[in-house]
Formats: C-alpha cells, sequence, structure tokens
C-alpha cells in the first residue's frame, strides 16, 4: 500500500501518490480530449488505485465539461467511501459564457463550487484549487470568496496551479491581510524537461509551508518512451507536441540511459527523481493503461544515486514558464 504524507505542514494526510484524472471523461462533449477514456474504460483504473493505496484524486470543473468530475463522483461510491478519499478539484477555466461561468470572481468561485459539487455528488471538496492566476479580478475579492466556501463548510483547504511565484505571493499576502485562508498546495507542472519554477515559485512554496502536488512528472509521457515514440495522447494533443523540443531529446536520452543500467521503466526513473525534491508531497500521474499506477508505485522504493542525478540533469536547457 502507498504510504501516507502531510500536505505541507498542513494536518492534511495524502497518498505519497494522486490519481489524476484529466484523462477521464465524455470524449464526445465540445472542448474534451480525443483520448479520454468513458465511464466504462476508466472504472478500473479508480479501483485499482484503492487497491494500492492512491486515495488523493485530482479533478478540474473543465475536464471534458464538467463530466471528469461526476465520474469521479461515481468511483468514489463504487470503490471506496468519501471520507476514505481526499477529493481536490479546481476552478477557473470557461465552463460557460454567462459572468459566473468561468475566471475568479466572488460570483464564478460561488456557482462553481455549487455545481462541482453537484457534479461531484458530494457535500464538501477536501481541496478547492484556482487553475491559473486571474489579472481581470482583485487579489482581495478572489481570497475572500474562497475564505467563504471554506467557512460554509463546502471545502476544507484551498490550492493553487500554475503561475508566477509573484502572482502567488500577492494570493498570499491578501490572504494575511484580510484574515483569510491561505492556499495550502501548489499544483505546478515540475518533471526533467520542465524545472522552470525550482528557482523562486517552488522555493517560496517551501518557505511558507506550502505543499507541491506537481502534475505531469513524467513529461506528457515524452520521459516514459525513447525519444521519437509516440502514443495516442502525444501523436493528438497540441499540448504534448509542445514538448517536441531539441533541448528536451538529450534528457529523454539521459532518462532512458539510467532506466537501462537499472533494468526498470523510464517513467520510474522519472517518477523517482521528482519524487526527490523535499517539497513534493505528492505528484499527480495520469493513469491509461493497467501499469501505470503499478510502476508508479514501484518508483517509490527507487533511490538515485547522486551520480544517476547528476546524468538526468546535466543536459537540461530552461525553455521559458510552461503551465501546459
Amino acid at each position: 500500500m502507498v504510504e501516507t504524507t502531510r500536505l505541507g505542514t498542513t494536518g492534511l494526510k495524502i497518498s505519497r501518490l494522486a490519481l489524476g484524472c484529466m484523462s477521464y471523461g465524455d470524449a464526445s462533449v465540445e472542448g474534451a480530449h480525443v483520448w479520454a477514456l468513458g465511464d466504462d474504460a476508466a472504472q478500473p483504473f479508480f479501483q485499482q488505485a484503492v487497491e494500492l493505496g492512491i486515495t488523493f484524486w485530482d479533478t478540474a470543473n473543465t475536464y471534458q465539461a464538467g463530466t471528469s468530475e461526476e465520474l469521479v463522483g461515481r468511483a468514489i461510491k463504487r470503490y471506496s467511501r468519501r471520507e476514505n478519499i481526499v477529493l481536490a478539484t479546481k476552478v477557473w477555466g470557461r465552463m460557460h459564457d454567462g459572468p459566473g461561468g468561468q475566471g475568479l470572481s466572488r460570483k464564478a468561485i460561488l456557482e462553481q463550487v455549487d455545481a462541482s459539487l453537484r457534479r461531484l455528488d458530494t457535500d464538501y471538496i477536501d481541496l478547492y484549487q484556482i487553475h491559473r492566476f486571474d489579472p481581470e479580478v482583485p487579489v482581495e475579492e478572489t481570497m475572500e470568496a474562497l475564505h467563504d466556501i471554506v467557512r460554509a463548510g463546502k471545502v476544507r483547504y484551498i490550492g493553487a496551479s500554475s503561475m508566477y511565484a509573484w502572482q502567488f505571493a500577492k494570493l498570499q499576502h491578501a490572504a494575511d491581510l484580510g484574515g483569510w485562508t491561505r492556499f495550502a498546495s501548489m499544483q505546478n507542472q515540475y518533471n526533467l524537461l520542465r524545472r522552470q519554477d525550482e528557482r523562486e515559485l517552488m522555493a517560496m512554496c517551501a518557505d511558507m509551508g506550502v505543499g507541491l502536488v506537481p502534475y505531469s512528472p513524467n513529461g506528457k509521457g515524452r520521459l516514459a518512451r525513447p525519444w521519437g515514440e509516440q502514443s495516442q495522447r502525444s501523436s493528438t494533443d497540441k499540448v504534448v507536441k509542445a514538448f517536441d523540443s531539441p533541448y528536451d531529446e538529450p534528457v529523454v536520452n539521459a532518462v532512458q540511459h539510467v532506466a537501462e543500467q537499472r533494468g526498470t521503466g523510464m517513467a520510474q526513473v522519472a517518477l523517482a527523481w521528482v519524487l526527490r525534491h523535499p517539497g513534493v508531497s505528492a505528484p499527480i500521474l495520469g493513469a491509461t493503461q493497467p501499469h501505470h499506477l503499478p510502476d508508479a508505485v514501484a518508483a517509490l522504493d527507487i533511490e538515485l544515486s547522486h551520480d544517476e542525478v547528476r546524468r538526468l540533469e546535466e543536459s537540461y536547457v530552461q525553455q521559458g514558464p510552461s503551465w501546459f
């Protein structure tokens, strides 16, 4: 069974690995990922997660236009109990054209948290995250609205996702000035191909006691297979195609070399590297194949040597912010 850890310096216990649910939902709805798994195909991964002890599940209101949240809600009832799952979702992205359909205004947050609760078929959300920074809304408005839904019992903890360090600092400072709830977590992209956040955002989170729950530890799958090999997602997803940079090839090759030397999978090596970071509470994993979650659990036992870490990191070239 996967061990548990605390989310940053909070008292919330979470599994050391998180199940990311962006891969699940109705692929036929507008704006959905064509590679998303529908209900029947997705349910085995939730069952497998429970069996392995991966009880921290992360989704978002925009994933497959809300159908991911619906699917997650059904899975909790089928394979677990609500009190045994740490349930996370997000707000910010466009759900409709009305004034409460997107962004981080008070109207949007109050409307969208209720919509997520209905789709998830639950009374509360354990971790409610702002998906991005909203430059059109005063930070005081956003933080007070988030505090109010915590006080109302709809949300237990709040978190943020990919943004500049100064934006996160501005939000946290507003919370301090207003006496409102502070962010407990940061969900940023972090892997051997995208390390831009190390110097500022991640360092600031460590100083604040904010837990990191990074997504894409395998670089959208690019770190899980030799350079040039494709998957259904990588051949159709424009976001994944953005990883096809000549700067990335030597890093992928280094992961392959270390994995071959160890006799293990590339994805395990890449994940083990992310797990080394002292600020990381729980990396978020996408699972679309039966071996994905067991392989991730095996990575928990991998301790990379200093020489292996040097080889994995030495070819990295910073390419600017990468939030998708």
